[in-house]
């Protein structure tokens, strides 16, 4: 008779925690300003400001906002200040910067609210393939609170796992 394959992964009390599952539904978008610009380098004040005015804010409705200029254009706090007015009543969030910087903006709120009280003194895993994409900094953060409290804290998957940390 066959011996019986006793899966331990199964039988651990290893807690995995998976970052995806606090991913918040909602459209992305980066907004490049610099078609609102001369000649995508200077900010004339009355020309943007009647482009930031004829824009379409509606289209970000439940939306991230990520704000850029993709050129070496110098541009003053208040110009992102003005856009930020018109999204104000439609995105659920508005950043300047890349699309990661506002994965990470959105993360770091859920992060710090975070309750990790369920991983006290327990081995955690902080699984680490995303399909989602879940920014660097929220592993930093993650780990960090995770460590206060956990027995261990590992990366990855359970049938491979890279221990980060150990309580002594």
């Amino acid at each position: 008779m066959p011996e019986e394959i006793i899966n331990r992964v199964a039988q651990s009390k290893l807690i995995t925690f998976d970052l995806e599952d606090y991913y918040p539904e909602g459209k992305r978008v980066l907004i490049d300003i610099k078609d609102w610009l001369y000649e995508g380098l200077i900010l004339r004040e009355k020309e943007f400001r009647v482009a930031v005015g004829q824009h379409n804010w509606e289209q970000y409705r439940n939306s991230y906002v990520a704000l850029e200029c993709s050129t070496d254009a110098i541009i003053p706090g208040w110009a992102y200040m003005l856009i930020t007015t018109q999204l104000q009543p439609f995105a659920k969030r508005v950043v300047v910067g890349n699309l990661e910087q506002l994965e990470t903006s959105i993360y770091q709120p859920i992060i710090d609210s975070l309750d990790v009280s369920q991983f006290k003194d327990k081995p955690v895993i902080i699984k680490g393939c995303s399909n989602k994409p879940v920014p660097t900094n929220a592993y930093l953060w993650v780990t960090a609170k995770i460590q206060e409290v956990a027995k261990s804290v590992m990366y990855g998957e359970a049938c491979s796992s890279v221990p980060l940390y150990k309580r002594k």
